[in-house]
């Protein structure tokens, strides 16, 4: 099993900058890539940026030059800083762990309870 623990949420207004954290805690060898996701009211949740373990990364077009996606593996902790903030990035923002593990490569998703990141016009 593998806890994840999100921190760093809040209010922010337009153009301003949050930084998120999220540590890692449990059976963690089997983790590859680490990534953070976001659910609006209404909407689907989506992938916002991921790095696997040789810190290779990932970001959806939406937040491109503007997200930055880090890893420590050695404190377990993935963090995402946020600038340039826009009204539409504001969401409930969760952070993922997948493992794959057996010989047959089974996938596991872990998720965390998820941080409030509101942006104000």
């Amino acid at each position: 099993q593998v806890q994840l623990v999100e921190s760093g949420g809040g209010l922010v207004q337009a153009g301003g900058s949050l930084r998120l954290s999220c540590a890692a805690s449990g059976i963690l060898f089997s983790i590859n890539t680490m990534g953070w996701y976001r659910q609006a009211p209404g909407k689907q949740r989506e992938l916002v940026a991921s790095i696997n373990r040789s810190g290779s990364t990932n970001y959806a077009d939406s937040v491109k030059g503007r997200f930055t996606i880090a890893r420590d593996n050695a404190k377990n902790t993935v963090y995402l800083q946020m600038n340039s903030l826009k009204p539409e990035d504001t969401a409930v923002y969760y952070c993922n762990a997948v493992a794959v593990v057996g010989s047959y490569g089974t996938r596991y998703d872990y998720w965390g309870q998820g941080t409030q990141v509101t942006v104000s016009s």
